[in-house]
C-alpha cells in the first residue's frame, strides 16, 4: 500500500510564531475560512473571521426547524462524505479530537439503479487499498465488466486515468468534455453509468460541461492514485454540533474574532496597513493579510462590488468575473413515519435516473435524526440530485426525486411523509473545459490577498472539502512565509499517476 505524500514538510529551524503585530481577516466561514483562520490564530496571527449568514459552515451549515408535527430538529445543508484521503481536512479536524471519535464509518458505497433496469447494484469499498491492484481487482470482479466487451475498449484513453500528470493531463484533456471522453472510452452502457456517470455528477456538473481533465484528476483523486480506499466517514451528531461549535471554541481559545452574521460588501487595498474590507452596517475591519473563502457567486458578487481592488489587479478582477457556476442542486430531506428496507445502505449512489443521485439514510447515520426516528417510529431520508434542471420548480424537483425513490426501493411508496426541508442551491462550482489556465489560484497579482475555497485552482491533488481545506492551508501558509515563520504540514495522495513517467501511446510529448 503506498503512502501519503508530504506535499508540504515541516520547518522546525524557523520560527513557529509571528511578531505580535501580524493581523489577518478571513472573509467566509465554510470549511476553507474556519481551516485558513485556525492555522494563522494558532501561530499567533490575529485573526478576524466574517461570516454573512447566522452560522458558520457554508455548504455544511446546520438550522433549526420545527417540523409539521411540532418537533424540533436541526436541519443540515447536505451529506458529505469524509473520505479518509482527505488527510488535509482530517489534520483539521483532529484539532478537534485526535481519534477523529465524531466520525463513524459510512459503511458500503452501493451504486445502484430500479429494479426494471435490471443491474444489481455493486460496491467499490471492498477492493484493495493499493493502487493498481484495485483497479485489477475491480475488472475482475465488476458485472460492469466483461471480458469480451473489454476488447472494445479504448485503453490509451482508459490508461490516461494512470497516466495523471496535474500539468500533461490539462494539457492534453482540458479542451476536452468528459463526456467526449466517456464516449471515446468504449465501454458498455452498464459500465459508463455505474463506474462513471454517477462519479461525475457527483461533482455538481453535468459531464457536457465537466473538463476531461478535471474528470480524470479526480479518478487519480479518489481511485486509482488513492492508498485508502473509497470507505468514507460522517459526523455521529450534526455539523453545528460536531464541527462548528466546537471549532468557535477553538478559534475563540486561540484569540480570534468570529463574526457571523457580518457581510462583507467590499474589498480594498490599504496602503502600508494592507487591507480593508467594508462591512454591512458596519466599521470597515483592517488587517495586513486578507483571505477570501466565499462560494463561487458570492466571490465574484463581491470582487464586482470592489473598484478599488479591481483597478489594482485588473487581471484577477475578469478571471473572477468569468468563474464558471456548477449545475443548480436540490437536497430534500424527507421525515417520515415508517422505515425502509433494513437491508438498504445508509448511502447509496443512484444511476440512470432523471433527476434522483443519492440517497442517504440519516436516522442510522446522525444522532439527533436517530432519536427523532426512534421516538416515532420513523425514518429521516435525504435525496439529492446534483445536476438539476435549471428551469423546473423546486417543488416539481422534490415530487420526481420521490417518485423516481419509489421506483428505486418500492417500500418508500408506502411511506406517510410528515413533512419536507427542501432546498435548491446555486453555489457550486463549475469545472467547465478549457477553463483551467485562467482559473484563479491561491496566490493573487493583489499582493497580501489569498484565495480559497473548492473552486480555486490548487496543484495538490484534492476536490470537494479537501480542496477547501488545501487551498485554505496553502494560504494560510502563504501568509506564514510572509511573515517568517514555519509552515503548516501537509500530506496528499501522490501527485502523479502511477504510469505517469511512462511515454503512452501515440503520444509524442
Amino acid at each position: 500500500m503506498s503512502r501519503p505524500h508530504h506535499h508540504v514538510r515541516a520547518r522546525p529551524d524557523l520560527p513557529q510564531r509571528v511578531a505580535p503585530e501580524a493581523s489577518a481577516l478571513v472573509v467566509g466561514g465554510g470549511i476553507a475560512g474556519v481551516s485558513a483562520a485556525l492555522v494563522l490564530a494558532e501561530r499567533g496571527v490575529k485573526v478576524e473571521l466574517l461570516e454573512a449568514a447566522p452560522h458558520l459552515g457554508g455548504r455544511l451549515g446546520t438550522w433549526d426547524r420545527r417540523l409539521a408535527d411540532g418537533s424540533e430538529v436541526v436541519v443540515e445543508h447536505g451529506y458529505h462524505g469524509f473520505f479518509r484521503q482527505y488527510y488535509t481536512l482530517r489534520d483539521i479536524l483532529r484539532r478537534l479530537d485526535p481519534d477523529l471519535g465524531f466520525l463513524r464509518d459510512v459503511g458500503g458505497y452501493p451504486i445502484a439503479s430500479r429494479p426494471s433496469v435490471g443491474w444489481e447494484p455493486e460496491d467499490f469499498t471492498a477492493l484493495p487499498r493499493t493502487p493498481l491492484l484495485n483497479l485489477v481487482a475491480l475488472v475482475l470482479r465488476s458485472p460492469s465488466f466483461k471480458l469480451g466487451e473489454l476488447r472494445h475498449v479504448n485503453a490509451d484513453e482508459a490508461l490516461a486515468m494512470l497516466h495523471y500528470d496535474p500539468v500533461r493531463t490539462y494539457a492534453e484533456h482540458d479542451h476536452r468534455s468528459a463526456a467526449e471522453l466517456l464516449d471515446s472510452l468504449g465501454f458498455s452502457d452498464r459500465g459508463r453509468a455505474m463506474l462513471f456517470e454517477v462519479f461525475a455528477h457527483s461533482f455538481f456538473n453535468v459531464e457536457q460541461r465537466y473538463s476531461a481533465a478535471e474528470f480524470l484528476a479526480m479518478c487519480h483523486f479518489y481511485f486509482t492514485a488513492n492508498p485508502e480506499g473509497l470507505g468514507m466517514d460522517a459526523p455521529t451528531e450534526d455539523y453545528r454540533t460536531s464541527l462548528w461549535e466546537p471549532f468557535t471554541r477553538l478559534l475563540e481559545k486561540h484569540g480570534a474574532t468570529v463574526s457571523t452574521g457580518t457581510r462583507a460588501v467590499a474589498l480594498r487595498p490599504d496602503g502600508a496597513r494592507g487591507w480593508a474590507v467594508d462591512v454591512e452596517g458596519e466599521p470597515a475591519r483592517h488587517a495586513r493579510h486578507l483571505v477570501v473563502t466565499t462560494d463561487v457567486p458570492a466571490t465574484r458578487d463581491l470582487v464586482a462590488a470592489s473598484p478599488e481592488l479591481v483597478a489594482a489587479a485588473p487581471g484577477l478582477a475578469r478571471r473572477i468575473a468569468a468563474l464558471p457556476s456548477g449545475e443548480p442542486y436540490v437536497v430534500a430531506r424527507l421525515f417520515c413515519e415508517g422505515d425502509v428496507d433494513p437491508a438498504r445502505a445508509v448511502f447509496t449512489g443512484v444511476t440512470r435516473e432523471e433527476v434522483l443521485d443519492s440517497v442517504t439514510l440519516f436516522h442510522r447515520l446522525e444522532g439527533g435524526s436517530a432519536r427523532w426516528a426512534r421516538d416515532r417510529g420513523g425514518s429521516v431520508i435525504e435525496l439529492h440530485s446534483y445536476a438539476c434542471p435549471s428551469g423546473t420548480p423546486t417543488d416539481d424537483l422534490v415530487a420526481a426525486m420521490r417518485t423516481e425513490l419509489a421506483a428505486l426501493w418500492p417500500e418508500t411508496a408506502d411511506l406517510r411523509v410528515i413533512d419536507v426541508e427542501a432546498h435548491r442551491y446555486t453555489n457550486a462550482p463549475g469545472f467547465d473545459p478549457g477553463y483551467h489556465l485562467v482559473r484563479p489560484g491561491v496566490l493573487t497579482d493583489a499582493r497580501g490577498l489569498r484565495l480559497a475555497g473548492d473552486w480555486v485552482a490548487c496543484d495538490v491533488p484534492s476536490a470537494l472539502m479537501e480542496r477547501a481545506a488545501v487551498t485554505a492551508v496553502t494560504a494560510a501558509n502563504d501568509v506564514l512565509r510572509e511573515e517568517g515563520v514555519g509552515p503548516e504540514p501537509m500530506r496528499s495522495i501522490r501527485p502523479r499517476g502511477i504510469l505517469a513517467g511512462r511515454r503512452r501511446a501515440g503520444s509524442s510529448r
